[in-house]
Order: C-alpha cells, then sequence, then structure tokens
C-alpha cells in the first residue's frame, strides 16, 4: 500500500475572534451547570450525574482556554508590533 501524499499545501488557519468564542463557550458551560443544578436529585436518582459534572468541566477548562487564548492574542500583537519597521 503506497503512501498518501496530498496534492496541494494545507490552508492557512482562519483566525476570527478566538477570546470571543471561547468565553462564549465558557459562559454557555456555566449556564447549562447552573440549570441543572435545581434538579441534582433527579439526575442522581438516574445515575446521570456524569451531565452535571461535565458541565462544570467545561466550564473550568473553559477558564483555561480564556487564560490561554488571552496571553495568545498578546503574544501575536507583540510579534506584529516589533515585525512592523519603525517610522
Amino acid at each position: 500500500m503506497a503512501k498518501w501524499t496530498p496534492r496541494h499545501e494545507a490552508p492557512e488557519p482562519l483566525e476570527g475572534p478566538v477570546v470571543a468564542t471561547i468565553t462564549g463557550g465558557t459562559i454557555v458551560w456555566f449556564v447549562l451547570f447552573l440549570v441543572q443544578i435545581p434538579f441534582y436529585n433527579w439526575f442522581a436518582d438516574r445515575d446521570l450525574m456524569w451531565w452535571v459534572w461535565t458541565c462544570l468541566a467545561g466550564a473550568g477548562l473553559g477558564l483555561i482556554g480564556i487564560w490561554y487564548v488571552r496571553k495568545r492574542d498578546a503574544a501575536i500583537k507583540r510579534s506584529e508590533a516589533e515585525e512592523q519597521p519603525p517610522v
């Protein structure tokens, strides 16, 4: 079997409002967690507690993601500022 090789180069990655996207996703995970809290016993009775904890884990990982993408965004801006010649 021959090794597969691409016929063309991969496209550049899309850049967008990364910080806003991660922040929005984190808020959604936390809201889902808060919505499930009143139904805690219902989830426990049906052995579905992983739903609640998955939402909390998503919110927690989202906080790490926000920190990471803010640092990344700042580093990209610093790098672009250093590459521009002084006027």
